[in-house]
This record gives C-alpha cells, structure tokens and sequence, in this order.
C-alpha cells in the first residue's frame, strides 16, 4: 500500500504543476522598453522592471491585462491560458495624441473608452483662444458646441454659460476636480480665468449630478492645469485697440525629486469704453490681478499630492460715463471683488490593488458691489471634502466614495438672503466592459441637503463601437437647490427682489444620443439631446419675484460637429439646434436668450511650429427678449475673425481681428432703457456684442 501511495503521489505531482500557467508581459513602445511601466492584471497592480518586463504565474483562465506610463495612453489586452502554458505577451504603449485621459468621470480612462461622452478642448486649441482672450474663458467656452456663454450684466460684463439651452447656474464648474469657484460660478467668475496656464478643458454635457452633486445638473466644465513636465516660463504681453491691457506669466520648474510647481501671475486693465456715444460704459473699467502656485508631488508609483492656492482682487466699474446724468442723476455700477482658494488632490495605492483619493477645498469670496445708490456687500464661503476608492475587478472598474459641501452665503445690507446649506453625500460608480464592443457605465448618489431634504441621482452610459463607428447613449437624474442669486440678481441685485414662498428644490432628467465617425482625415459627430426641470425656479422680471414655476422647462436639440485635419491644415463646422421652452402665465414660450440656430466654422493653418494663420464665422440666431421695450425677437448676426502669429525664434508675435464686420446690439437698438425697469436696471439684455470690431496684439515670449 506504501509504494502504491507514492506512486500516485509521483505521478499526481506534474498533473498539479501543470495547473499553473508561466505569463510573462513585456512593455514596448516603438521597439523599445518602457522602464517601470504600470501593470493591472485581473485587478491586482503590479510593476514591470527597468526593461519593461514582469514575469509571474497564475491559475489558468480569462487574464486581463493593462499597462499604464506616464505619457502613454494606457494599452489593455485579454488572454486566455491553457494549464501549465508558458507565454509572453507585449503590450505597445502608444503616445497621447487626441486621445487623452480625462478625469472628470472619476475613472481616469482614455477619452476614447469613457461610455460617458466627455468632450476636450486640447492645449493647442486653448492657446488659439488665448490669443484673442488672454484674460478670461469666455470666448473659449463661447466657441465649444452645445455652450453658450450669455451676458448677465450689460453694466460690468458678467456672464454664465449655458449647456445645450439649460440655465448657467446648472453648469459645475471644477480646477482640477475642485469647486474651488464655489458651488455658483456664474456672473464675473469666469472673467477672472486666465487661460495661460490650463492643459486641457473637460465637458460633460447633461444631468451629471451624480458624480458631482446639486450643482451639475446641466453639466460638467473641468479646468484641468498643466503639469510641470520640465523647467519653463512664458510671457504674455497683449493691448486691445478698446484700451485693454494683459500681461500674464507662467513658469513651471522642478523643486527636488519627485517634486516640482508651476506659478501663475497675471495683471489685466480695461478702460471704460462708450462705443456707441449714449453716455453709458459698454465696456466696464476693471484692474485685475491673479496669483495662483501650484504644487506637484508625484512618486511614479501611483501616489502623488496636488496642492493649490488662488487669489484674485478686481475692481470694476461700470454705469453712466464721468459727468453724464441718466433720470437727472449719475448711475454708477461697480464691484469690488477678493477671493481666496485652496486646494488639495492626494491618492495612494492601498494593497497594491485600491487607489484612495481624496480631496479638499476650501474658497471665500466677498463683495462690494453698488447699484447707483444702493450698496451691497456679502460674503460667500464654501467648503469641500471628498474620500474615494477604485479599483478594478476583471472587466469592472468600480467607484465609491463619499463627499461633503458646506455653502454659506452672508449678505451684510440685505441679511433676510442669507443662508447656509450643508451637503453630505454618498455615490458609487461601476464601469463594466461587457464586451470589446460594448461599456457600460452605471452610477448612483444619494445627498442630504440641509434644506431642501435627500435626493437620489442615477446616471446610466453606454459605449457601443462596431466597425469604424461608436455611438453613446445617456441618460440621467438630479437635483438643484435654488438660491437667491441667480442671472437676474447678478445684473440687479437683491434690495428690490422678492420671493413670496417657500422655493422648492429644482429637479433634472436628461437623456442623450450620439453617433461619431473617423474615416481618414475626417470626423463627424451627430447627437440629439432632451432636458426636463421640474419646479424650475426663475425670477419673473414684471414683479422681480424669484418662484417656481407650475410647470417645467423643457430642452430637446441636435448638434453637429465635423473636424478636418490634413498637414497644416484643420477646419472644424459645428452647428447647434435648441428648443427651450418654459411657461409663462398660461402658457408656454421660448425660453429667453436662447437661439433656436447657432454654427460656427473655424478654419486654421499652422506650419512647423513657424506660424498660425486662422479665420473664424459665427452665427447666432433669432433669440426671444424679456422686458426689452424696442423688440420682442432678437436680430440674427455673423461674427467673422481672423488670427495671424509668427515665430522670431523666441518670440511669437500675434494679431488678432474680432468682430470684422463691427457687429453691435446698439446697431440696432439703444441699450439705456427710457425708464428704469421694476429690478432697477437702466439697460436691456445682452443679446449681441458691444463692443463692436476689436483687434489685439503682442507677444509671447518663452524661456
């Protein structure tokens, strides 16, 4: 019996060996190694060694598996071992190119990968706006479709943006996955953007609040930085022929090992401009300065801390020119402005397999802000805390993580608007390749909102390719809490506005669908999208009563896209159709300031890094107009603009013509009202520029 048992025990032995298979996984990239490269393999991390390889066994089976470096787009392969097999398998890491990684959608994933449809605006293109914008995101952001950055207040120039026709204070704006522009961005917020030191502009168009809470009901608009890749600096010296004024630093160095930070700096002027002789500003005067360092640590192995600081201090003047009457008195109309941020992003690798991240802001902004003779000065505080957890199972890449808001608004003139909101929440999200054709992405929050009670937000996405194609399909839920400080109340302030009852919370569902083909050196996209608030709260400017609606507000719509790239050259047409519709009274009408039809076509040229020479066509549509006594339906109008830079070794000089055609508003009608209106306003909407044909020029110096 002895030897019979070691018989068995002799011939078993291989049998158990041979359950083990020998992998071995190599990291190329143009036929050479990739050092240190990151490695998943059916969710567990891994590293590969100084010559890009890593060996290791494991049971037989399906084996997932993904390599990851720094400036590579990740590549990711599926096996199948066979018992007691030895194999090797290479994985080409291919460079960034359009493809990039975004983080909006809390995943870190290729752009190209995400089942939640995230738009960029590359580098390159944000250097193109920077040049006729080097102060501010506005016409960035104009320029993207689907956005649509409207004027507040003709007076000092404010503005939000609004996705696919849905209010401004529904769009979320981050730096980095931060609030830190507060949970309301509108009005002059994004005035004080200097774009000189962003990689990249992240959007997510649609009910997105649950990744991000009460103030993503619209949309998404992520600002994300650019990293310190090596010592560098950069100057921006720009002057308008409208007598404005820009000059903006930006330096980027390393400090130490594994240490390093970038510094922006910048000054901006704008002289009151009365361009079409009324007596009244078109453009406000402003002096702005803006300081914000930034700070990287990063180990390569997958921990890294991210800190942030922000200071901007503006004064703004607007209203009746110096010495001129308006109702037998001078009308001014300034802001002074402080704000202050912080910010902190840190993640590590928990057990080789979980990466935490957890984040932090905190920003206070105060003003003083005048309405002829009415004063008004607040505080706004908002603090911010997040802890998340990812990590990826097989074909699963799963989210959890939980977050807290604090949003505290203290008014010292007008004190009954005051109010202090806290928001815990708690979301979970699961991406799931369900096949090589298909991804899924589900996710769900839940936030208790100090006054307006819990909320539930679901988000379901989905990613299908088959050949040559990729179609998206969306469709979420979420919430607003409404404040007193909307678009109205940033053009007229809150001594005169009313709120008669008890506001109820705003609530969004959106759906979406779009289909995207690359054939050579063209791309289109089609998509077709629907919104619906219910309860929307909106100020109703015959009695400047802030209410809820009976009846919600509705956004059906298409957009189109196309880019073409050959050699130097690139055009891009885009064209946006919107129906927004909201009750008044009775009945049902257009929502205001929201065309039916806008395109744009942007045509640009750039040779070996020697020169730029672009032109730009802009349509904007008719527009309905509230309380505008000179019409009721805006006039449609073509925006044309040229750009031309060269390179003198260091130097780059540009010129930039806006607004060829000298298209003004009070072309066609005044902009002073013949009597103030019931908010106090002494002008109309913003419907089209002001400031009519512009040029600017200077030069960028980099060292």
């Amino acid at each position: 019996m002895k030897w019979i048992v070691i018989l068995l025990c002799l011939f078993s032995a291989p049998l158990l060996c041979a359950q083990d298979a020998t992998l071995t996984i190599e990291v190329r990239t143009e036929g050479r190694a990739v050092p240190n490269a990151s490695l998943t393999i059916n969710g567990a991390a891994y590293a590969a060694d100084a010559a890009g390889s890593f060996r290791l066994s494991l049971p037989a089976g399906e084996v997932v598996i993904t390599a990851q470096s720094g400036e590579f787009a990740p590549a990711s392969v599926t096996i199948r071992l066979q018992a007691g097999e030895t194999r090797t398998v290479t994985l080409e890491l291919e460079h960034h190119e359009e493809e990039v990684t975004v983080s909006a959608t809390r995943t870190d994933t290729r752009i190209d990968e995400q089942p939640t449809r995230v738009e960029v605006l590359a580098r390159e293109e944000i250097e193109e706006k920077m040049l006729m914008t080097p102060g501010d995101i506005v016409m960035m952001l104009n320029e993207m479709g689907g956005l649509r950055v409207q004027a507040t207040s003709p007076s000092l120039g404010a503005a939000s943006v609004r996705i696919q026709g849905m209010r401004g204070r529904y769009t979320r704006f981050l730096s980095d996955g931060l609030p830190l522009f507060g949970q309301q961005v509108g009005g002059l917020g994004l005035l004080q953007v200097p774009p000189m030191d962003l990689g990249q502009v992240e959007v997510i168009k649609g009910v997105a609040s649950s990744l991000y809470g009460s103030g993503a009901m619209g949309g998404i608009v992520n600002l994300v930085s650019r990293r310190p890749t090596k010592r560098s600096a950069e100057v921006l010296l720009n002057q308008t022929s409208r007598g404005g004024t820009d000059a903006v630093f930006f330096g980027a160095t390393p400090l130490r090992k594994q240490w390093s930070m970038t510094f922006l700096g910048s000054g901006h002027v704008q002289r009151r401009q009365d361009v079409d002789g009324d007596d009244w500003a078109d453009l406000a005067h402003f002096r702005r300065g803006v300081f914000r360092p930034r700070i990287y640590w990063d180990d390569q192995k997958g921990s890294s801390l991210f800190v942030t600081f922000g200071a901007t201090l503006e004064e703004r003047e607007g209203g009746t020119m110096n010495g001129r009457l308006l109702g037998g008195v001078p009308f001014r109309e300034a802001l002074g402005t402080r704000s202050f941020d912080v910010g902190v992003v840190g993640q590590k690798v928990v057990g080789g397999k979980t990466m935490v991240s957890t984040r932090f802001a905190a920003a206070r902004r105060s003003h003083d802000h005048r309405f002829g003779d009415v004063r008004e000065r607040d505080h706004h505080d908002t603090l911010f805390a997040e802890i998340t957890a990812r990590r990826t199972f097989g074909r699963h890449t799963l989210v959890a993580g939980a977050a807290f808001e604090r949003d505290v608004f203290r008014p010292r003139d007008f004190t009954q608007f005051a109010y202090e909101h806290n928001v815990p929440g708690f979301f979970f999200q699961d991406e799931f390749m369900v096949a090589e054709w298909l991804s899924i992405s589900a996710s769900g929050r839940v936030d208790h909102h100090s006054a307006y009670g819990t909320f539930f937000s679901p988000r379901l996405a989905a990613l299908l390719r088959k050949g040559g194609w990729s179609s998206r399909l969306a469709a979420g839920q979420g919430f607003y809490a409404p404040t007193p400080l909307t678009e109205e109340t940033e053009a007229a302030g809150l001594s005169r506005l009313l709120i008669p009852r008890a506001l109820r919370a705003e609530r969004g569902r959106s759906a979406s669908f779009d289909l995207t083909r690359t054939q050579g050196i063209a791309s289109f996209t089609f998509t077709m999208f629907g919104s619906r608030v219910n309860d929307p709260a909106e100020v109703d400017r015959s009695t400047y009563a802030l209410l809820n609606l009976p009846r919600p507000t509705t956004n059906v719509g298409a957009e189109f896209l196309s880019t073409v790239r050959q050699g130097p050259f690139a055009v891009t047409a885009s064209y946006t159709y919107v129906q927004s519709k909201q009750s008044e009274g009775t009945s049902r009408v257009e929502t205001s300031l929201t065309p039916r039809h806008s395109a744009g076509v942007v045509a640009m040229m750039e040779e070996h890094n020697e020169y730029r020479l672009g032109l730009e066509l802009y349509y904007t549509g008719k527009q309905r107009l509230d309380q505008n006594p000179y019409r009721d339906v805006s006039r449609p109008y073509l925006i044309v603009g040229a750009l031309v830079e060269k390179r003198f070794g260091p130097i780059r000089a540009f010129l930039n013509m806006e607004n060829l055609g000298d298209v003004r508003q009070t072309r066609w009608d005044p902009l002073v009202r013949p009597t103030r209106a019931v908010d106090g306003r002494w002008t109309v909407d913003a419907w089209a520029p002001l400031d009519g044909r512009t040029f600017n020029g200077g030069i960028r110096l980099s060292f």
